[in-house]
C-alpha cells in the first residue's frame, strides 16, 4: 500500500501539501520564531582562507532546487529527441497556451502594482506548480483523461523553460564577470568531456558543482545551470542490438551464476537504457518527495495574524497575485489555446473537449514552487513577501477549486489506449455507427462483397492493437469472404513514433505495399525509429515518405473519421458499421462474426 501511494502524483502532492501546512503551523506556533531563525542559520565550507556560506534557506533554494530544475531540463531533452516537443503540430497549441499563461498573469499584477514597491513582483503569478496539478489531475481521476494531462504536462514543460529564461534575465541584480568567465571555462569543460564520449560521475559531479558555485557567485541564477545540464544529458532509443546484447548477459549469468557474470549484466542492463532516463527514474522520487517539500517547508512559512491578514485583503500585491493565478492564468491559458486552434498552427491531442481544456486552465493557476522562489528574488522586505505568498496560497487554493467545479461540470472522455476489457464497455453517449461507409480510399483485405466487415481504427505502437493483430490474422485465415479495413488512429500523446509508423505505411501504400508494412509495423512494435522505419520500407522496396503532406492528409481523414464514430481509443472495432462492444479475443470476435453474418 505505502509503495503504491508513493508511486502516485497524488502521493507526492500530499507530501508537498503536508510539508506546506506544516511551515504554516510553525510559523503561527507560540514557536514561530524560530521558524525563521532556523532557516537563516548559515553553514558553509572552509578551505585555508577561502569561505563559502549561506543560510539554510538558500542552501535549499540555490542548491536542492538546482537537482529539481535538473530533473526539468531532463525532462525536456527527453520529450525533444523521443516525446511530444518532438511533434510540431502537437507542441504549438500548449507552448502558445503557455505563453498566453504567463504574459495575461504578469499584465493582470502589474495593472494593480505598476510603479509601487510590488512591481518587481510581477513574475510571481507566471508559473504553473506542476506536482500540485498533476497530483490534483490523479485525484480528479476519469474526468482527466490522458490527452488533457499530456496536454497539461507539456505546457507545463514550456512554463518552466520560459519561467526559469524569466528568473535568469530578469532576476539576476548584478554580474561578477571573473566569476562568470571560471562558469564558461567549466561548462566547456563538460562539453569537452561529452564530445569526447567520457562517461566518468565523479568528473561530471566536481565539474557540475564547480559551475553551480561559479555562477552563484556570478549573480545569474543557478537554476539556469541545473536545466542546462539536463537537457545535456544523453537520451536515445534502445537499439536492438543492447537489448539482444543484454539479454545475451542475463542468460549466462542465469546459465553461470558468478560475479564476474553479474557485473557484465548489469553494466549491459544499464547500457540498454539511456542516463537521462536512469538519472529521471533515480532522481525523482528524491525531487518529488524530499526535494520539494523540504522547499516548501523552508518558503511556505507565513505568519497569518490578523494584521497580515487585514493588510493582504488591502494589498495590491497580495490581491495582484491572487487575480494573477485565478484570472490571469485561466484567460490566458484558454485564449492561448483558441488562437493556434483557430489560425490552424498545432493540434489537440486525442478527442478533448472544451469543457476539459477549461478545467485544465484553471487548475494551471496553482502556483506555488517556482512563485515562491520568485518572491525571495524579487522582494527583499519580510512583509512584502508574506503579502505575496499570502497571494500565492489564496490563488492556489481558489485555482484548484474552480477547476474541481469545472472537470464536474463538464465531464467527458478523452482517448486512451484501451485495454479490451476497457473497449467492451464503451460511454453510452458515444456515437454506435461508423460515420465514414467503407470506401475505395480505405485500405481493404477480403472481397468487395463480403457479408461482414471489420473495420479497426488502430496504432502500431498500442500494446493492444498489437495483441489483437494476430486474432484477426488468424480469423482472416479462418474466414477468407470476411473483409478486414485498417483505419489510422495514432494516439499522439502517449505513443510518440505512432505518426510516423502511420506515415510510413502511407508512404508503403503509395507503392502497393501497405499490408506488408503494416504487418511489418505489428511483429516489431518494440522498434519503431525513423531508422527501422527506413529499414522496413527498404525491405518492402518503397519509400517512407515519398509525399509527407498528402500522407499526413491522408492520417488526418482517417482521425476525423474515427472521431465522428466516437473513437475514444484503440483498438477500436465496427463490424457491419456497428461499434463492437465486446471483448478482443478470438472466440468474441468470431460470435459477434456470426452474429452479423445472420440475415
Amino acid at each position: 500500500m505505502v509503495r503504491r501511494f508513493f508511486r502516485t502524483e497524488a502521493g507526492s502532492t500530499s507530501v508537498l501539501l503536508g510539508a506546506t501546512l506544516l511551515a504554516l503551523l510553525w510559523a503561527n506556533s507560540p514557536w514561530g520564531d524560530t521558524y525563521e531563525a532556523f532557516w537563516h542559520t548559515r553553514m558553509g565550507l572552509t578551505f585555508g582562507e577561502a569561505v563559502f556560506s549561506l543560510d539554510l534557506r538558500h542552501w535549499v533554494n540555490d542548491g536542492l532546487m538546482a537537482v529539481f530544475f535538473f530533473l526539468i531540463g531532463l525532462e525536456v531533452s527527453y520529450e525533444v529527441r523521443l516525446g511530444q516537443l518532438r511533434d510540431r503540430r502537437l507542441l504549438a497549441v500548449p507552448a502558445v497556451a503557455a505563453l498566453g499563461g504567463m504574459l495575461v498573469p504578469a499584465a493582470v499584477y502589474l495593472a494593480l502594482n505598476a510603479g509601487g514597491p510590488g512591481a518587481g513582483g510581477w513574475g510571481v503569478p507566471i508559473a504553473t506548480d506542476t506536482a500540485f496539478v498533476l497530483g490534483l489531475l490523479a485525484m480528479v481521476g476519469a474526468r482527466c483523461p490522458e490527452p488533457l494531462r499530456a496536454f497539461l504536462l507539456t505546457l507545463a514543460i514550456v512554463d518552466d523553460v520560459l519561467a526559469i529564461i524569466i528568473i535568469a534575465v530578469f532576476y539576476t541584480e548584478e554580474l561578477s564577470v571573473p566569476a562568470l568567465l571560471s562558469a564558461v571555462v567549466l561548462l566547456v569543460a563538460i562539453l569537452t568531456l561529452r564530445r569526447l564520449r567520457i562517461w566518468r560521475a565523479p568528473a561530471y559531479i566536481v565539474l557540475g558543482f564547480g559551475l553551480w558555485v561559479a555562477t552563484l557567485e556570478s549573480g545569474v541564477h543557478p537554476t539556469l545551470v541545473g536545466i542546462g545540464l539536463g537537457i545535456l544529458v544523453f537520451v536515445y532509443v534502445p537499439s536492438e542490438y543492447k537489448l539482444l546484447s543484454a539479454g545475451e548477459a542475463v542468460q549466462e549469468l542465469t546459465n553461470e551464476p558468478n560475479a564476474r557474470a553479474a557485473r557484465e549484466a548489469a553494466r549491459r542492463v544499464r547500457a540498454a537504457v539511456s542516463v537521462n532516463e536512469r538519472l529521471q527514474f533515480q532522481l525523482h522520487p528524491w525531487s518529488s518527495y524530499v526535494i520539494v517539500p523540504i522547499f516548501a517547508l523552508a518558503n511556505a512559512g507565513v505568519r497569518l495574524d490578523g494584521e497580515t491578514l487585514r493588510q493582504a485583503v488591502t494589498s495590491p500585491i497580495a490581491i495582484g497575485v491572487a487575480a494573477g493565478l485565478l484570472l490571469g492564468k485561466f484567460a490566458g491559458i484558454a485564449f492561448g489555446t483558441w488562437l493556434p486552434l483557430r489560425l490552424g498552427w498545432g493540434v489537440l491531442p486525442g478527442n478533448l473537449v472544451w469543457g476539459q481544456l477549461l478545467g485544465g486552465a484553471a487548475v494551471s493557476g496553482i502556483g506555488f514552487t517556482v512563485s515562491l522562489f520568485i518572491v525571495d528574488l524579487a522582494f527583499d522586505d519580510q512583509a512584502i513577501q508574506n503579502q505575496a505568498k499570502i497571494g500565492i496560497l489564496a490563488g492556489s487554493a481558489l485555482s484548484a477549486l474552480s477547476g474541481w467545479i469545472i472537470f464536474r461540470l463538464a465531464w467527458d472522455r478523452g482517448g486512451v489506449c484501451a485495454p479490451p476489457e476497457a473497449a467492451a464497455e464503451p460511454p453510452e453517449t458515444l456515437p454506435e455507427v461508423l460515420s465514414v461507409p467503407v470506401g475505395p480510399d480505405d485500405h481493404v483485405r477480403g472481397p468487395a462483397k463480403a457479408k461482414v466487415t471489420i473495420v479497426e481504427y488502430g496504432d502500431f505502437e498500442c500494446p493492444y492493437c498489437g495483441r489483437l493483430h494476430p486474432v484477426l490474422e488468424e480469423l482472416r485465415a479462418r474466414r477468407p469472404e470476411v473483409r478486414i479495413v485498417f483505419r489510422h488512429f495514432p494516439l499522439r500523446t502517449i505513443h510518440p513514433r505512432a505518426v510516423p509508423a502511420a506515415l510510413a505505411a502511407e508512404g508503403a501504400a503509395r507503392g502497393g505495399r501497405f499490408w506488408e508494412m503494416h504487418d511489418t509495423l505489428f511483429s516489431n512494435q518494440r522498434f519503431l525509429t525513423d531508422a527501422d522505419l527506413r529499414r522496413y520500407a527498404a525491405e518492402l522496396d518503397v519509400e517512407p515518405w515519398p509525399d509527407l503532406p498528402g500522407q499526413l492528409a491522408r492520417v488526418a481523414r482517417d482521425e476525423e473519421s474515427g472521431q465522428a464514430s466516437g473513437v475514444r481509443g484503440t483498438p477500436t472495432l465496427f463490424i457491419n458499421g456497428v461499434r463492437y462492444q465486446g471483448a478482443l479475443d478470438r472466440a468474441s470476435i468470431d460470435r459477434a462474426v456470426k452474429e452479423a453474418e445472420q440475415p
